[in-house]
């Protein structure tokens, strides 16, 4: 797929129904949230384990020590929120999107994501270790450290995006594409079967391509020697 064919995709219209206001005093644990705007909230510390949001909106809260371990985010958008920490333990995200915020630490470890959009968001930890990610876009992001240890991608795109390290240490890797992406550093480059990377990456990419293989390489000697 060309680079502007994914951005399009990436881009595809996202739409919700008429919104009621959410009028409660905080999130509770198992709780079913159908077609809820949640608009400048503070949830700090709150717990919002196995609930399940449809088709809502979180836009500007504060989710600092915020946990949604084992939540259901169906058909929703989170836009602009921030905090130190959000545990998203085995949580289940499918056909969201969420854009925007600044997170410290964004933690999906054993979490499910399908047909997910994350675009222009500041993420400094992003802990994807054993989850499962199918056709899942990030766009225009700016990631300190992303853990895909032990993870599942498929189809996973990244579009115009800055990773400071990616570890795919025994992660399973198909139709990733990390060509548009920039990566300061990589590790478990054996585990990169199954991703596209530019040209300009694999000349980056070829010390440690050389080291996994054992390969020695010593420079050019110059000509007549």
């Amino acid at each position: 797929m060309k680079p502007n064919d994914r951005k399009a995709t990436a881009e595809r219209q996202f739409s919700l129904p008429d919104l009621t206001n959410f009028d409660g005093a905080r999130l509770e644990m198992r709780r079913d949230y159908d077609a809820l705007d949640f608009v400048d909230r503070d949830f700090t510390g709150q717990d919002a384990s196995d609930a399940r949001f449809l088709e809502c909106r979180l836009v500007r809260c504060v989710v600092d020590g915020l946990s949604f371990r084992r939540a259901r985010v169906l058909g929703s958008l989170v836009a602009d929120v921030h905090g130190a920490s959000v545990d998203f333990s085995d949580s289940t995200w499918r056909e969201s999107r969420m854009s925007g915020g600044r997170l410290g630490a964004m933690n999906l470890p054993g979490a499910t994501l399908t047909a997910v959009r994350i675009k222009g968001s500041k993420l400094g930890y992003l802990n994807l270790s054993g989850a499962h990610l199918d056709d899942v876009t990030f766009e225009g992001c700016e990631i300190g450290d992303l853990d895909a240890r032990g993870a599942t991608l498929r189809s996973v795109t990244f579009i115009d995006c800055s990773v400071n390290e990616l570890n795919v240490t025994e992660a399973r890797l198909s139709k990733v594409d990390l060509s548009a992406a920039r990566l300061r550093s990589l590790v478990g480059v054996d585990n990169l079967r199954g991703a596209i990377i530019s040209h300009e990456q694999l000349v980056d990419l070829a010390p440690l391509l050389a080291a996994q293989l054992g390969l020695e390489v010593r420079p050019d000697r110059p000509d007549g020697e």
